[in-house]
């Protein structure tokens, strides 16, 4: 039995993880969770699995869900209570699902308790990976990814030597404009960004899907997980999202790992790994023959501008990446709120990347300073806007 902490347990991946839960009552159980705004879904959630300890967003909040369930429930919440969450002591295995770069410190914390960690939070490895897998490697942690991109690459790596590794491709769908020109992206609105053709996703992730930041936030996780120069990392065009990365080794040979678009299949995969469980027989199995056809092409970095953002930060290195993240997080969110419009995403990335100054080798207290002078300086900038 696998005890299982879940840092975001109402967002979609948290969401998808519950329903792996469930489904394996005998290998998995939940016993800490985190949850943000949506406090009638955690209210579910919580009467559903039961969780031992749960850390939500406000006192007020924590106040509330202490009157209303048993006394043998835990309340905590804000930061302090994420880290609780994932260093629960009764837990074997964190899932970090939040969105952003709050998912640092707890993922810090729990490697530093010798937690097995299941990561989906992109950002902690883009702002912080040279401290996280420093800190992985020194307690003898596993990290698993749960990136449906890092997973398959991941899986084509087993029984595999790392010096064999010509190179690796990451899968891109394209997002919801994949078809548009820029001069077609000028008046795209929120809705039409939210209209992933492929996956179902938070709005966040499903806006940097649009951006093509996703990926480059992925090709910079992947330099971290893998241990790879980006001149060994590359990203494709696939519309279909069947095949979901692929390891190119020095003899030629490619190995891919297909599935259906269903991040259960990564998530299941990092909990029970090494080993597999089944799932229903109910979920829809991937057929070639109704596929029929699979596209490719190569990534055009005009078309797409934040990916080749990504690739100059994480060659660049320091906090530039720390930059590279918070800018877009904020300037999603301004997106989000239809202060700017979609193509000044990446005006204000750009502008917060040409205006810091590089500190090599950051500390987490550096990252977290640049983290937030990065982010009152994009704020600015949208008061301009």
């Amino acid at each position: 039995m696998k005890k299982i902490s879940l840092l975001g347990a109402t967002g979609s991946i948290g969401q998808q993880t519950l329903e792996v839960i469930e489904q394996h009552p005998e290998q998995l159980v939940l016993v800490a969770m985190s949850i943000g705004e949506n406090i009638e879904l955690g209210r579910k959630i919580i009467q559903k699995f039961s969780p031992k300890l749960v850390s939500v967003k406000t006192k007020d909040t924590m106040e509330t869900f202490k009157s209303e369930f048993p006394s043998d429930i835990t309340f905590v919440y804000g930061d302090e209570g994420l880290i609780e969450v994932a260093t629960y002591k009764d837990a074997s295995v964190l899932l970090n699902a939040v969105v952003g770069s709050v998912g640092l410190f707890p993922t810090i914390r729990a490697i530093e308790a010798k937690k097995t960690i299941a990561l989906a939070n992109k950002e902690t490895l883009v702002t912080a990976g040279h401290l996280v897998m420093e800190a992985a490697k020194k307690h003898g942690v596993s990290i698993l990814p749960v990136d449906s991109e890092h997973s398959a690459i991941f899986q084509c790596l087993q029984g595999e030597y790392e010096k064999n590794i010509e190179k690796i491709i990451l899968t891109a769908s394209g997002g919801s404009f994949r078809d548009k020109t820029r001069e077609e992206l000028k008046d795209v609105t929120v809705a039409d960004a939210l209209n992933h053709p492929n996956w179902s996703m938070g709005a966040k992730i499903t806006i940097d899907s649009a951006t093509m930041m996703n990926k480059g936030l992925e090709v910079i996780e992947a330099h971290w997980l893998f241990n790879l120069p980006y001149e060994k990392i590359e990203v494709l065009l696939h519309k279909e999202s069947i095949i979901h990365s692929m390891v190119e080794f020095h003899d030629g040979s490619i190995i891919a790992q297909l599935g259906t678009p269903d991040m259960k299949v990564p998530i299941q995969y990092a909990f029970s790994y090494p080993d597999r469980l089944p799932m229903p027989k109910s979920k829809e199995r991937l057929k070639l023959w109704e596929i029929g056809k699979l596209h490719f092409s190569k990534l055009d970095f005009d078309r797409f501008t934040c990916l080749g953002f990504a690739y100059h930060a994480g060659r660049v290195g320091g906090t530039l990446p720390t930059v590279l993240n918070a800018a877009n997080e904020e300037a999603v969110a301004g997106f989000l709120q239809g202060r700017i419009s979609f193509l000044e995403i990446e005006e204000v990335i750009e502008d917060a990347l040409e205006k810091h100054e590089v500190i090599k080798n950051p500390g987490l207290e550096t990252i977290h300073q640049v983290d937030q002078e990065t982010r009152f300086y994009v704020q600015t900038l949208l008061a301009k806007k």
